[in-house]
């Protein structure tokens, strides 16, 4: 990828109408890692009062588990007071506006603020601070955004190992281990943090920081690289238990029974 644009780059200083045109196929083809661009991520508004034309879920009663029904998107047709008629796929129902939440998916325009909460002030008014934005990560990188682009001399990000446990929500549902299209959709939700990450990156000397297992090593490897071509990708490992971490047995393809793995006693940290 580095190698076209750099070609892109040589050819933009003779000719900028075919440089032009070579950009364009090169945004509509897809090069080094290619993968499933699953329907974006939505997260659900809790604060947000219900309106006419929103979509939601119906959340369960009071102190019992979600099923999959409650991950439903419905269309809110109307409202009469404290009562709610949404719309999916045809069947409409009645319900109490206190009984639905708002879901916004992430291709939707949203204008993320920030309140503050609390604070605890140490030393003097004027000197550097630290500050902790209670948010999902990517409305918090938005806002970041919208202050400083190309500013931030350091970012380090410990995102979801994707391991198959609830570690980790697509869509407001756990993403488990016999989830075919686990990989991508775990690789669509780092590309859209990483491009607001780049965003924020100071181009000239700034530097990105990921760690992560073996589980998903090699694809952020790939996907870091077709990312920040120009970047300098270095890996380290580094030692979480000497001992030893102890892994569930895996079952061999060929006769189905469980085998033993080897225990891990490093994870890995991406430089770039």
């Amino acid at each position: 990828m580095a190698n076209i644009n750099e070609t892109i780059s040589e050819v933009e200083k003779l000719n900028p109408e075919l440089a032009r045109q070579l950009k364009k196929y090169v945004k509509d083809h897809s090069y080094g890692l290619v993968f499933e661009h699953n329907l974006p991520e939505a997260v659900r508004l809790y604060t947000k009062t219900p309106t006419v034309g929103d979509t939601v879920n119906v959340m369960p009663e009071r102190g019992k588990k979600e099923k999959a029904e409650n991950s439903v998107p419905w269309v809110v047709k109307y409202i009469d007071g404290d009562d709610a008629v949404i719309e999916h796929d045809g069947e409409t129902k009645a319900v109490s506006v206190n009984d639905i939440v708002t879901l916004v998916s992430y291709r939707d325009v949203i204008y993320p603020g920030l309140r503050e909460i609390d604070r605890v002030e140490r030393g003097n008014p004027d000197d550097p601070y630290h500050m902790v934005i209670n948010s999902e990560n990517y409305h918090a990188l938005e806002a970041l955004a919208y202050c400083y682009p190309g500013k931030v001399d350091c970012i380090y990000i410990d995102p979801p190992y994707n391991t198959g446990a609830k570690d980790w929500k697509y869509n407001n549902d756990y993403v488990d281990g016999s989830d075919q299209y686990r990989h991508s959709k775990w690789l669509a939700f780092m590309e859209r943090r990483l491009k607001l990450a780049k965003q924020l990156l100071n181009p000239k000397d700034s530097v990105l920081i990921v760690t992560i297992d073996e589980k998903e090593q090699a694809r952020l490897g790939l996907l870091l690289e077709q990312m920040f071509p120009e970047a300098r990708l270095q890996i380290v490992d580094t030692i979480i238990n000497r001992k030893g971490v102890s892994r569930k047995g895996m079952q061999d393809t060929g006769t189905g029974e469980e085998v033993t793995q080897f225990s891990r006693v490093s994870e890995y940290i991406y430089i770039s």
